[in-house]
């Protein structure tokens, strides 16, 4: 979904300022449609903001997607969609989630549910309307904060106390909840650093501790995404003074081997690292003079598009026929072979793994922002036409022949050097 709200909540802890910002979060988003078609459509259905967005208010931070929560089934929301003509997809059915789109916005619709059984991955669950059981299933206090299109607040578990208080803390019984979905113990570092001012409890570390083996039955897809969201909150820095958490995060991915030296270099150059994507991250930790990288890549099934981006850093630092220095030259091939977007990382991997900052590296990355590949002067009309060479492997050859005497001379040639190359 668009980041639709710009700005950040001013609201403070007290209700009355909370009840405010969901009035203006209902104003300013297309939602209202869908709390109206829902709440009119029997005296009984209901709608209701339901945990991230409400946390998001509460600790003053920004809203970038909304989360549904009904008393209907799923069939009877997709009813009611149609039949007020609004887009959707069946993005979750099985267990009760339908998507809702409304001009550039998208909301996920869920069900009010009961899990009948899980297995530490998955859950099989049956519809419910009951709301405090649907609440007992959600995995932390802080996530499961319910509200009406007026801020009328539903919080069985005390979530807003706990967000105010700086705890996060499981429903219920921590060792079940973490048993029921064992990705929870990767979410807890996530919603740990992001809203906790208090240290770990020594139970929560002791049951993480005896259940961290279940991690091995998560997707790599499941655990890669939440990695994402934790990069994403730009808490890292955090960690930093929280051992336990690097401590875990090294455990589960293992590949990670040079995160300390990341978040070390996050403190001094934070304006930097706030422009670095989620990738870009995560090759600044994987990347070092071993086998790291290629493993991790195939361990997650990375895109090829990212694997791209992985190898040209790669072979830029660590292959031995390659040289290291960056300059004008050297970036010029990248460029070429590669793309802009390899130039940059390049640029930028070295400038978080130089201690002190480099002027002559932050000119550099200037200078390639908006920098295109530079393109062969020489095609296969002119040999054709001024030497007579036929279509063919002849034609071929020697364009390759050009086109390396060209890059060699730093993108360079002349009409003499070309009839050397073809004359022999």
């Amino acid at each position: 979904m668009k980041n639709f709200l710009n700005k950040i909540f001013s609201g403070s802890k007290n209700l009355h300022s909370f009840r405010n910002n969901i009035k203006e979060l209902t104003l300013i988003t297309p939602v209202k449609t869908i709390f109206k078609a829902i709440n009119s459509y029997s005296y009984e259905s209901e709608i209701r903001y339901v945990g991230g967005c409400l946390r998001k208010i509460f600790n003053n931070e920004k809203v970038d997607d909304i989360d549904l929560a009904t008393n209907l089934n799923p069939s009877e929301v997709s009813e009611i969609l149609k039949k007020n003509n609004i887009n959707f997809y069946e993005s979750g059915i099985e267990h009760g989630t339908i998507t809702a789109i409304i001009d550039d916005h998208k909301f996920e619709i869920t069900t009010l549910r009961e899990d009948i059984f899980t297995d530490g991955r998955h859950a099989k669950v049956k519809f419910s309307k009951d709301w405090k059981k649907d609440a007992s299933r959600r995995d932390f206090t802080i996530n499961s904060l319910y509200a009406d299109l007026n801020g009328n607040l539903f919080d069985p578990y005390n979530g807003k106390k706990d967000i105010e208080m700086g705890k996060v803390s499981f429903i219920g019984d921590a060792e079940k909840r973490i048993r029921e979905d064992y990705l929870r113990i990767l979410r807890y570092i996530r919603f740990f650093l992001n809203y906790s001012k208090q240290p770990h409890k020594e139970e929560i570390i002791r049951t993480i501790k005896i259940n961290i083996s279940g991690i091995s039955i998560i997707s790599k897809d499941r655990l890669l995404d939440e990695l994402k969201k934790l990069f994403k909150s730009n808490k890292l820095e955090k960690l930093s003074k929280d051992k336990f958490s690097i401590d875990l995060l090294l455990l589960i991915f293992p590949e990670l081997k040079n995160i300390k030296s990341v978040i070390t270099a996050i403190k001094d150059k934070k304006k930097i690292f706030s422009e670095f994507d989620f990738i870009f991250i995560l090759l600044l930790m994987v990347i070092d003079e071993t086998d790291n990288l290629e493993y991790f890549l195939y361990k997650y099934n990375i895109s090829k598009k990212d694997q791209k981006r992985a190898s040209a850093i790669n072979n830029f630092y660590n292959e031995k026929n390659v040289s290291k220095t960056i300059n004008k030259s050297s970036l010029n091939k990248v460029l070429y072979y590669d793309g802009r977007q390899a130039v940059l990382d390049i640029l930028n991997f070295k400038i978080i793994k130089t201690k002190k900052v480099d002027n002559k590296l932050l000119g550099l990355l200037e200078f390639y922002k908006n920098k295109t590949p530079p393109s062969l002067p020489v095609g296969a009309d002119l040999l054709m036409t001024r030497y007579k060479i036929p279509e063919g492997r002849q034609l071929g050859s020697m364009l390759k022949l050009i086109e390396k005497e060209w890059v060699k001379n730093n993108f360079e040639i002349s009409d003499k050097q070309i009839d050397n190359i073809v004359k022999g």
